[in-house]
């Protein structure tokens, strides 16, 4: 089973050679492709080729290319994810629109406990008002409980003066690591046949991620753990987010690496509106 997070940070040159990833540089580093689960390309000095984008590709390893700063800039997904794809394709864009607000429900539902969870740890009484908002909380989130949530949850963390709209180190850090999670759901939903662009509740017209950033939503808290943790320092924090992906978790009761708690999830989900019932199983993680 693929287990290694691979991060290229200097410049190189990455080539495929029997089933190895090939980093050539001042020396010669061979990785096999069959237990990469990740690679994450920080610098643009990196040079790549064709075949080894092929191959990884064939083989459903999450690729993500870093711009000029360092932050995640794009991924390379399949085209194709499964033989049936057209059939999934279609099937997706009549999806039921009821469900699809039940399910947006459960979503913003469970995040907004998760940001609950996060603040008792932090010994902020607002705990209780976000619970509160999780049980006000309807189909569709007619009444975007999620944002009154949200404004009360930022401003317990970091402040009232805080804004996620804000350029600042904070910001930086959350959204490099909603990135990494943003990339590991892409990927899974690829894997199933489905389009990333067509969600169930985000519908931004230039946004190529639209089911993706639904399915995040409750997995978001979890990526502001390390920040009140205390976990992240200015050096490392992309390291540290990189890794991330192999944090243990809990999914059905069963513990295992996020990364393959979140394919388990998002397989979950799609099932759900695949085929118009069942319940919707979270992620569950240790505080």
């Amino acid at each position: 089973m693929a287990f290694r997070t691979v991060i290229i940070r200097n410049r190189c040159k990455l080539e495929y050679s029997l089933n190895y990833l090939v980093c050539r540089s001042e020396t010669e580093t061979r990785i096999l492709l069959d237990e990469i689960s990740s690679l994450v390309i920080h610098s643009t000095e990196v040079s790549i080729t064709t075949a080894l984008l092929s191959a990884l590709s064939e083989k459903n390893i999450r690729v993500v290319f870093c711009d000029g700063k360092h932050n995640p800039q794009s991924q390379l997904l399949p085209i194709y994810g499964t033989n049936d794809s057209y059939r999934k394709i279609m099937s997706q864009t009549k999806w039921n629109e009821l469900l699809k607000d039940e399910i947006w429900k459960d979503l913003i539902v469970r995040k907004i406990i998760n940001q609950a969870r996060n603040l008792m740890k932090i010994n902020n009484s607002n705990f209780n008002k976000l619970l509160d908002y999780s049980k006000e909380v309807v189909n569709g989130d007619a009444t975007n409980r999620e944002g009154h949530a949200a404004k009360v949850y930022f401003n317990a963390l970091f402040g009232n003066e805080f804004s996620r709209n804000k350029d600042c180190l904070i910001n930086t850090y959350l959204d490099y690591g909603y990135s990494i999670v943003l990339s590991a759901i892409n990927r899974e939903i690829k894997c199933y046949g489905y389009l990333t662009e067509v969600g169930i509740h985000h519908i931004g017209e230039i946004n190529s991620f639209n089911l993706s950033c639904d399915l995040i939503e409750p997995l978001r808290p979890y990526v502001d753990l390390y920040v009140i943790n205390g976990k992240l320092d200015d050096d490392n924090f992309k390291k540290q987010l990189s890794y991330m992906l192999n944090d243990k978790v809990k999914f059905k009761n069963q513990e295992m690496y996020l990364e393959n708690a979140i394919k388990l999830y998002v397989q979950n989900v799609l099932n759900v509106l695949k085929n118009g019932k069942g319940s919707i199983e979270f992620i569950d993680y240790e505080l």
